[in-house]
């Protein structure tokens, strides 16, 4: 693959897809971004700026190539969708029409519900499994705890050549490895997705102190060591996700006495920014999250294999209520563990 024998279009310039841009479009010539106008306008007058964390003032924005249509673009031959779950139908109609049967497309979202949605429109399809935490300050403006990597794999075996094409552009710009058990992958990765929900319902991000650490510990480090236990039960295995914690460690959080986990928790705790979850409830203030397609799989997953959750069902249950409240108003971590312990008494 030489430097400009492909035209790579990249929807969804978000989080993650932002973080993409950025990093590809020094590498890569033919590199655009399909965005709304107000974010093209943006993004041509002032180029986007990705950050490391703690970095921000060193870093200088980049210009970006943006398209306001697909047909801007003779011949798409990558497209990179970075939409979440719930827009991704959507998007798909909307540019289906507009690419060839030979384009590849690229899924970045979270779990699993890409693989049902995307293979209904495209006949070429590669998943990537982010793992890395990246966060918008504004549009344009975009922030990440390290440079990748992003797990990309495929359904289909015939996609390998495929695989390795996507696999090399990526690491054009950053970190990217290639996988023969998307399956695993993308099922350790929805454990630590588990987060996402609990953050957001009690505004972690805005805490000024940690009065109820304990507690807070104790239901996050029960929700994700409750996920490994669906997760095994359905007979996935580990896949390890760069940095991201493994499933040693969230076990040994919930085993362990809590003066020998207290401080590498809080340590990880400080380094949590607003989720991709948190960033549609309190900067878009969407009712639509990825609460269903996270939580609500491995619910169901955890019921297909009769594996009690009760730390998982009462984030479920909160999370469906009070985010279709407008404005939604973080709870108190305590009104949380009172759904926890109705939901073990549910069980018992």
């Amino acid at each position: 693959m030489a430097k400009d024998d492909l035209n790579v279009v990249l929807i969804g310039a978000g989080a993650v897809g932002g973080t993409v841009a950025g990093w590809l479009s020094p590498h890569y010539e033919n590199f655009y971004v399909l965005g709304r106008p107000y974010l093209n306008e943006k993004l041509r007058k002032d180029g986007i700026l990705v950050y490391e964390q703690g970095k921000k003032e060193q870093t200088k924005a980049i210009p970006v190539r943006c398209i306001d249509d697909l047909e801007e673009v003779d011949h798409v031959d990558l497209l990179v969708i970075a939409v979440k779950n719930y827009s991704l139908d959507e998007v798909c109609q909307t540019v289906k029409d507009k690419v060839t049967k030979e384009t590849i497309v690229v899924g970045l979202q979270n779990g699993i519900e890409n693989q049902e949605i995307l293979p209904k429109y495209f006949k070429k399809v590669v998943y990537g499994v982010i793992c890395y935490n990246s966060w918008v300050d504004e549009p344009g403006v975009i922030g990440y705890q390290s440079k990748g990597p992003i797990i990309v794999g495929i359904k289909e075996l015939y996609l390998k050549s495929e695989l390795i094409l996507v696999k090399k552009l990526f690491n054009l710009g950053f970190e990217a490895i290639s996988t023969d058990q998307l399956d695993n992958v993308t099922h350790s990765k929805l454990i630590l997705n588990l987060t996402n929900s609990f953050t957001t319902l009690i505004g972690l991000h805005e805490l000024d102190d940690m009065k109820d650490f304990r507690l807070i510990k104790n239901i996050l480090s029960n929700l994700l060591y409750e996920g490994v236990q669906i997760v095994k039960a359905a007979n996935y295995q580990e896949s390890r996700l760069g940095g991201l914690p493994s499933w040693f460690s969230i076990t040994a959080v919930v085993k362990l006495p809590n003066f020998l986990t207290d401080g590498m928790f809080k340590r990880n705790l400080g380094k949590m920014k607003i989720s991709s979850m948190g960033q549609d409830v309190f900067k878009r203030g969407s009712s639509e999250t990825e609460v269903e397609s996270i939580n609500g799989y491995l619910l169901r997953l955890a019921d297909k294999n009769q594996v009690s959750a009760p730390y998982n069902q009462a984030v479920y249950k909160l999370c469906k209520k009070e985010f279709q409240t407008s404005p939604f108003k973080p709870l108190n971590v305590k009104e949380v563990w009172r759904k926890v312990e109705e939901e073990k008494q549910l069980v018992k």
